[in-house]
């Protein structure tokens, strides 16, 4: 299971980007020093007490106009539905009560999830607290008053969030089966591949509803070992706008790759990698997943003498921050190369779990830094002491320096790649973390 989460629905204008980036803290703003990871606000990962959700805009209602107005709000409405543990109804107590807010209060009532109604821009809760009683009418229980520019009641607020969250659910069932979210653009031929992969192996097919989730579970059996699939394609609406279809297609990749060891990115071999096709897999490296590119719809492709090898070009330099996922080139609708994406699967979670003695690693670093010096600044120099690994899934290193305002992207880098010259980590990302000790 992965983390929870939370959707904040609401009307344009009533601080749902400003209740989002409160509680997302400094870590939505972080961005990390790699070059080509596109950065999302659509989600973020949040902290309170002891607990982590994952924290998701569903975006303003916006109708355009009159006739767009029920389905503009049952679009966003039902994303919360789809992908969210508890919703939070975020509504503006200077605009007070307005129909649309009733329209989507009984959406969100249907839908049988936990809603918290929380009223904004209480600025003073001795001022505002009469008309906060107004949205009682609402019929969704105790009206939470808070303030996201102010950051009042936001820590009220979060205790209620979490009364809804039972901390044995979110304690994970000792499951130790491959789990594989198949994650890209719609109509890329996620689905198909499943389907041609569950036809070929001749395997009992149990559909496990995916938990709250927008995305169905599927076990495929192969040489008696079980993979658990998760299927992305799940999109039971017909937007025409572009955007809004990017964005739902990001809410159901996160909340996939969360729960995922490995992520299959699927490119449509025809129309070729896409800006969008980036910021998926940006998702998967970020939170630390195995990632394999599968490039489907091959046997449509025209092949001269280096086209595989100049797509595959072409598809590093659009994803040059993931210069470590593996590559396949496969078609759903013929098989081709299907079966070898299992022992993709296998290598990339071994990868994912490797420990490298603390002995070996200094090694290699005194090597390293033996040949490329680390980089200095104002005539002091950045000094590594020690590296170990300290966790797997993802393999993470933490480096003790004399500075970390020294620690540079591209000698971090300079690291990685000699540590995977020598043990691969195929499929994996690499995580870094220093610590500064003072020089005695």
């Amino acid at each position: 299971m992965g983390k929870p989460v939370i959707a904040v629905v609401g009307r344009p204008n009533v601080g749902k980007s400003t209740l989002f980036n409160a509680l997302a803290g400094s870590r939505i703003s972080i961005v990390e020093d790699t070059p080509g990871v596109t950065r999302d606000r659509i989600y973020a990962d949040v902290t309170w007490l002891n607990y982590q959700f994952t924290m998701i805009d569903t975006g303003g209602i916006e109708p355009e106009s009159d006739d767009l107005i029920l389905s503009r709000m049952r679009e966003q409405a039902q994303t919360a539905i789809m992908t969210a543990d508890v919703i939070l109804f975020l509504t503006d107590v200077r605009q007070g009560l307005v129909d649309a807010d009733y329209k989507v209060a009984d959406m969100l009532r249907r839908s049988g999830k936990p809603i918290i109604l929380v009223v904004n821009k209480v600025d003073s809760f001795e001022k505002f607290m009469p008309d906060v009683y107004e949205f009682y009418n609402l019929g969704l229980g105790d009206p939470v008053p808070i303030s996201a520019a102010g950051r009042l009641g936001l820590g009220d607020m979060l205790d209620i969030v979490v009364e809804h969250l039972d901390p044995e659910s979110m304690e994970e069932v000792e499951d130790d089966r491959p789990k594989i979210a198949v994650i890209g653009r719609p109509n890329a031929g996620k689905s198909s591949i499943i389907n041609r992969l569950l036809g070929e192996e001749r395997v009992i097919v149990s559909p496990i509803a995916g938990t709250t989730r927008d995305a169905i579970d599927t076990t495929v059996m192969r040489n008696d070992q079980e993979y658990v699939f998760i299927d992305t394609a799940g999109l039971r609406r017909k937007s025409k706008i572009k955007e809004e279809l990017e964005r739902y297609s990001i809410i159901r990749t996160v909340t996939a790759v969360e729960r995922c060891d490995v992520a299959v990115l699927v490119i449509d071999a025809v129309e070729g990698v896409t800006e969008q096709d980036a910021k998926i897999a940006g998702i998967a490296h970020e939170r630390g997943k195995g990632v394999i590119i599968a490039v489907n719809k091959w046997d449509l492709v025209e092949k001269e003498t280096n086209t595989m090898r100049d797509f595959e070009r072409t598809i590093r330099n659009k994803l040059s921050y993931m210069p470590y996922a593996e590559m396949i080139f496969i078609s759903a609708e013929t098989g081709q190369r299907l079966p070898k994406l299992f022992d993709l699967i296998d290598a990339v979670i071994q990868n994912r779990a490797l420990r490298i003695q603390t002995g070996v690693l200094n090694e290699i670093l005194t090597e390293a830094m033996a040949m490329k010096q680390p980089p200095s600044d104002k005539g002091k120099r950045l000094r590594i002491y020690y590296i170990t690994q300290v966790s797997v899934k993802p393999p993470t290193f933490v480096m003790f320096v004399n500075s970390k305002d020294l620690t540079h992207f591209s000698y971090t880098r300079y690291i990685e790649n000699q540590i995977r010259n020598t043990f691969g980590f195929r499929g994996t990302p690499i995580k870094f973390i220093y610590r500064e000790r003072k020089e005695k």
